[in-house]
């Protein structure tokens, strides 16, 4: 886990719908129970307000953080990944997404970049230049500035081909699963860490991290025991249980003032 991931779900949690600044001792003291320095906290906070997701409040002699709309807007589309969209797609209509392109070898670095953002978007390559993902996606903004090579089209399989075998040509089930396992065999038993707020956000960082990784296949495409479905059960119980015992450590931790 990154300081930076941390840090946004940090920011999720305790300042994101808020409209506070949070003092950047706070942030020091909160961190040193996930064993980051102090100096990995302070270059963190200055990295991110120096790319815009940050704005510096000064109230006296202190240092205040506090979130910019960009990063409101990534703490939103987090929020919306863990407690809407989830781990598990239970509502496929049977459409994939499928975005066809065709580079030539002096425009490499197009395609790698349009490889590596299909991809973080959900996307896996079915065969050579063509990439699929379950679901209506709007791909607009990653693709609008290769018009002219890229086709998209939404589409429904049709026989011989069958949606699973399809499912495990695109993507990797087996790493994507042993991820889920791996959560599970981290959060079954109690974390060994300070106290509940710092179990918190690793939790957090932790599960984020894995769903924005998953790119949320059809349950009924995969195996019926598929580990998302009890990862996702015991993120939120955990969660809940966590969001009882950790703000009020966080209250006596956390300094703020109005952002406003």
């Amino acid at each position: 886990m990154t300081p930076q991931s941390l840090m946004l779900n940090f920011l999720g949690l305790y300042v994101f719908g808020r409209d506070i600044a949070v003092y950047s001792g706070s942030v020091i003291d909160v961190f040193a129970r996930v064993d980051v320095s102090e100096e990995a906290v302070r270059s963190t906070l200055t990295r991110m307000t120096s790319r815009g997701l940050l704005a510096k409040h000064r109230n006296g002699r202190k240092v205040y953080f506090g979130l910019t709309p960009r990063a409101t807007e990534v703490l939103r589309d987090g929020e919306q990944r863990i407690w809407q969209r989830g781990a598990v797609n239970r509502d496929w209509d049977g459409t994939w997404t499928l975005v066809g392109f065709s580079l030539p070898e002096g425009r490499r670095g197009e395609r790698h970049d349009l490889r590596s953002q299909l991809q973080w978007a959900g996307f896996g390559p079915v065969q050579n230049g063509l990439w699929i993902a379950p679901g209506t996606r709007d791909v607009t903004a990653l693709v609008e500035s290769l018009a002219e090579n890229v086709t998209v089209f939404t589409a429904q399989h049709a026989k011989p081909t069958e949606a699973s075998d399809l499912a495990r040509r695109a993507f990797d089930t087996a790493a994507i699963g042993a991820r889920y396992q791996d959560f599970l065999a981290r959060w079954r038993n109690p974390l060994d860490a300070p106290d509940d707020l710092a179990r918190q956000l690793l939790l957090h960082c932790d599960w984020l991290d894995l769903v924005r990784q998953d790119p949320h296949l059809p349950a009924e495409l995969l195996d019926r025991d598929w580990p998302a479905i009890e990862a996702e059960q015991l993120f939120q119980a955990l969660a809940t249980r966590y969001a009882e015992t950790a703000t009020p450590i966080a209250e006596g931790v956390i300094e703020s003032i109005a952002a406003s």
